[in-house]
């Protein structure tokens, strides 16, 4: 004969039926329960790969370093950071669109990043559709040096010596915020220089440093330390008011460059297939992190601010850039395949 049960036995549990029931609303609950929901839970589960699509020792590397250990720290993950130079960072942005294991994002200057679709006749991604904004991390004005030996203090000193002498503008890449820069500058004050490319703004730098090429427009955060020993002589920074750091230095709009700006934007962008989810978690931890009085001094110390945007606010800036660069690549005639 099979067991007795008391009647508070078989009350406190349900038929065969009711439970089989129970069993598939939970499978169905997490069945509708939004994928990228179940993957934020799981994220992340392996180590996040920082692509910076430059040579090392430039403003995106710089900052990629520097956070990536908190960064690790947060996550307990590894974080590695790897550089990805070529075709003015667009080589590095086009492995971090294509990429799908969700471990993949990009450390750029987000304003070079808007000129690409204006100036480049090819193109194998579209940035404002395969890639998507993570989170805003710093700003820094660009700032226009010379070699020490150039006999020029000033803007005006360095524009009639270009009208004279032959003087080689290193270019960090070829389209970049400062190439457009330097080409705003000459339209602004007349100052006639050529042009030489380079693959990245560490190497440009060094050429200046050695003067192979005797100007350099470049952001503050890679080029303020040389300056500081005495390496490159600042002509100006390219900011509305002055830079704290260097009060006694005129800004390029002070010195006749009228209404002139332009600097490097750091962010974090991921592929647009990454989950938003995800995306969000990440900004929160990164904006955390770059928000520290740690990151933020170590910055600030170099010339550059934190300025942090969520991944709506960075897609709206970076629309907003491809449009205002548009119209600065039309006027300069520039086009690279």
């Amino acid at each position: 004969m099979p067991p007795k049960t008391s009647p508070s036995m078989r009350r406190s549990r349900p038929p065969v039926t009711r439970r089989l029931a129970l069993a598939a609303a939970a499978v169905a609950v997490v069945a509708a329960a939004p994928l990228h929901a179940l993957a934020a839970q799981e994220w992340p589960n392996k180590p996040l790969r920082i692509i910076v699509p430059y040579t090392p020792g430039g403003s995106s590397d710089i900052i990629a370093r520097a956070i990536s250990p908190m960064l690790s720290e947060a996550l307990k993950q590894p974080v590695i950071v790897e550089n990805k130079p070529g075709a003015s960072g667009n080589m590095g942005a086009d492995q971090t669109a294509k990429a799908t294991d969700g471990y993949t994002v990009m450390l750029c200057d987000v304003s070079a990043l808007a000129i690409s679709p204006s100036l480049y006749t090819k193109l194998a991604f579209d940035p404002s559709k395969d890639l998507k904004g993570v989170a805003m991390l710093a700003y820094s004005p660009h700032m226009l040096v010379v070699h020490p030996s150039v006999p020029a203090n000033t803007l005006k000193e360095l524009v009639e010596l270009s009208k004279k002498s032959k003087i080689d503008f290193a270019v960090t890449a070829m389209g970049s915020a400062p190439h457009l820069a330097g080409f705003q500058v000459a339209s602004l004050t007349g100052a006639k220089w050529e042009y030489i490319p380079y693959k990245g703004g560490s190497q440009a730098v060094t050429d200046t440093i050695a003067g192979q090429t005797q100007v350099l427009m470049n952001g503050m955060l890679a080029t303020l330390p040389f300056v500081q020993s005495g390496k490159l002589k600042v002509i100006g920074v390219s900011k509305a008011t002055r830079v704290p750091l260097l009060p006694n230095v005129p800004t390029l709009a002070e010195q006749g460059a009228t209404g002139f700006e332009s600097g490097t934007w750091q962010g974090i962008l991921a592929p647009a297939s990454m989950p938003p989810a995800v995306i969000n978690k990440l900004s929160a931890e990164l904006i955390r992190i770059i928000r520290s009085p740690e990151i933020r001094a170590r910055l600030a110390s170099q010339g550059a601010e934190v300025y942090t945007m969520n991944p709506a606010e960075m897609d709206a800036f970076f629309n907003k850039e491809r449009k205002n660069w548009a119209a600065v690549v039309a006027k300069s005639g520039i086009k690279l395949d």
